[in-house]
């Protein structure tokens, strides 16, 4: 230990506090908390550090101090201070703050709002939800209870509320909030009602519409509901780890629901304990959500965080398949993390293979972002083209297009990739999107040469490599080169352009099926022997699709066309799904 270290230990006090680490640029790289400061901070320096330990002692240039009175101050101080400061040998935490809200205002009329965040302006936040599809069913619902009432869209938006329907708006509106919080069973209730009187008037599409929205509430319910309602305002916090990172699942249960699900992650940069970020992430979680539960269960073990707060550590019952829940979350979340870092190893694994076809096909780069085309069609029916995407040697299935060949009424390979590609980049363009580093053409010379003819035609002829890959005997084909280059089987670029365009083929041809599968039924029930145009119109205007048709029960058939056509609707359709299942 360095003597400017020695006498910077021996100034620090034996008191309770929170101490910053300083670089020799006067930035706080550190911060922590200690019963005893000058224990604590010594113990950095000792000959058993760590080697992640030794990293941040070699920066250390100065130490600061703060004294409180007891633990908890120190434990909140120490908190506030990583959040202002951010310093660099911190646990890093990443959260779900992009997910949304259903947000209830505090005006005298409330008003029911979408919310991407959570702000600190008095109003009541209900989520984080992760579909904003569910939050607009809720809203809308929440509406028609304003609306059965006697509201207007109009009346509602200027709040014409006169002194009697005061009462009834703040009824509503605290009906509401008992949804929010887990009492669904009033809406389903509701809509259950509506949905049988939309039967009764054969208004099956509408029935069909509310019998929707009554399935997403049930599956809301059921995923929010825990396991016992003897449980009732409780937080559930469990934490998994491993060496370098720790996710911890944060449950809020009120009234007897589960009302929020809020995944923490931390990154470890020195030897964090379960404990520390356990405790870390329960005053975070509790200072954001304004949590004013007075029980908290949790899998670690820490010591007491909050005067007239309870720690559990539940080991059978409801309480512990509570924990069992929140583990999994958690799990899972840590495992889509561990398979994040393997997706990035397999890149750098690709590596090689991209600097073998950077120097097979001569090219200027490595080729880290290609583009590969294939076209897909049964005598020139339903013509198809795909796009997929590599990106470092892996596919990214996120950026892969599918094209409806417009222009193009007949079998015309050459024709149909003149037009993708010119979409394809006109598109980027307008987009100013990235342009890749290598287009791969399934095809030869004539498929090749039409879509070198786009990228002139966009101003992009020299911009990007471009080769086209005839199947026979995998020949590599350059613009304005007649003569085809040939790799070496065994090379792994070879491997690697044959992986992209056999992926292609692939997607290409799924989507292909579907129109086809789609093209079948639009005309299944015309090509059903009794069974006319307006039969059709009418079933597909009271029903849906023809699936739905299909799945419709006898009776409400025959209600709507009569017996004997509904039989001859239900024996023709069952035989086509039978067919295209089978073909697909």
């Amino acid at each position: 230990m360095s003597v400017k270290k020695e006498e910077i230990i021996k100034k620090l006090p034996q008191k309770i506090g929170v101490y910053k680490f300083l670089d020799s640029t006067n930035n706080i790289i550190y911060v922590g908390k200690a019963k005893n400061l000058r224990k604590r901070v010594g113990s950095y320096f000792s000959t058993k550090t760590s080697g992640k330990t030794l990293r941040l002692v070699n920066k250390i240039d100065d130490v600061k101090y703060i004294l409180v009175q007891n633990e908890l101050d120190a434990l909140l101080l120490e908190n506030n201070l990583i959040k202002k400061y951010q310093p660099k040998y911190n646990v890093l935490m990443k959260d779900d703050k992009s997910y949304p809200w259903i947000k209830i205002t505090k005006d005298n009329f409330p008003k029911i709002l979408f919310a991407r965040k959570v702000v600190n302006d008095g109003s009541d936040y209900f989520g984080p939800y992760k579909s904003t599809y569910v939050i607009n069913v809720l809203i809308d619902l929440f509406y028609d209870m304003f609306y059965d009432s006697g509201w207007t869209p109009i009346t509602l938006l200027k709040n014409k509320v006169n002194s009697q329907k005061n009462e009834k708006y703040q009824e509503i509106i605290k009906k509401i909030k008992s949804i929010l919080k887990g009492n669904l069973k009033i809406l389903i209730n509701q809509l259950t009602i509506k949905m049988e009187t939309q039967s009764e008037l054969l208004n099956f599409e509408e029935a069909k519409k509310i019998k929707s929205k009554i399935d997403l509430l049930k599956d809301y319910r059921s995923k929010s509901i825990i396991v016992s309602s003897k449980i009732s305002n409780v937080d559930v916090f469990s934490l998994v780890s491993n060496s370098h990172t720790a996710v911890v699942n944060y449950l809020s249960i009120i009234n007897g629901s589960i009302v929020l699900s809020h995944i923490m992650e931390f990154k470890k940069r020195l030897s964090e304990k379960d404990e520390e970020i356990m405790r870390l992430a329960i005053i975070r979680s509790r200072e954001v959500f304004n949590s004013k539960s007075k029980t908290i269960y949790s899998n670690i073990k820490i010591s007491e965080i909050y005067e007239n707060v309870n720690i559990f550590y539940p080991k059978i019952g409801d309480k512990k398949k509570l924990l069992i829940l929140s583990e999994r979350n958690a799990k899972y979340n840590l495992l889509e993390i561990e398979r994040k870092k393997l997706k990035e190893n397999e890149r750098s694994k690709n590596k090689p293979s991209l600097i073998f076809l950077k120097k097979d096909l001569r090219l200027k780069t490595i080729p880290n972002h290609i583009e590969c085309f294939d076209n897909s069609n049964i005598q020139g029916s339903l013509p198809t083209s795909s796009c997929v995407v590599f990106k470092k040697g892996l596919p990214s299935k996120k950026d892969y297009r599918i094209f409806k060949i417009k222009t193009v009424t007949k079998a015309d390979d050459f024709a149909s990739m003149r037009e993708v590609v010119f979409r394809r980049y006109k598109r980027v363009l307008d987009e100013k999107g990235d342009i890749p580093d290598l287009i791969v053409i399934d095809g030869g010379k004539g498929q090749l040469s039409s879509a070198k003819e786009s990228l002139k035609r966009l101003g992009l002829s020299g911009k990007i490599a471009i080769i086209g890959v005839a199947k026979k005997l995998e020949s590599i084909y350059f613009p304005n080169d007649k003569i085809p280059l040939f790799i070496d089987k065994k090379s792994p670029s070879l491997k690697l352009i044959q992986t992209i365009r056999n992926e292609a083929h692939r997607f290409a041809i799924n989507y292909h099926k579907k129109r086809r599968l789609k093209s079948t039924l639009s005309s299944a029930l015309t090509d059903i022997d009794g069974i006319g145009e307006k039969t059709a119109e009418l079933l597909i205007k009271k029903i849906g699709s023809v699936r739905r048709i299909y799945e419709t029960d006898l009776d409400i058939l025959s209600s709507i066309i009569g017996e004997k056509k509904a039989s001859l609707v239900l024996t023709g359709l069952t035989s086509v799904f039978e067919n295209t299942s089978r073909e697909v």
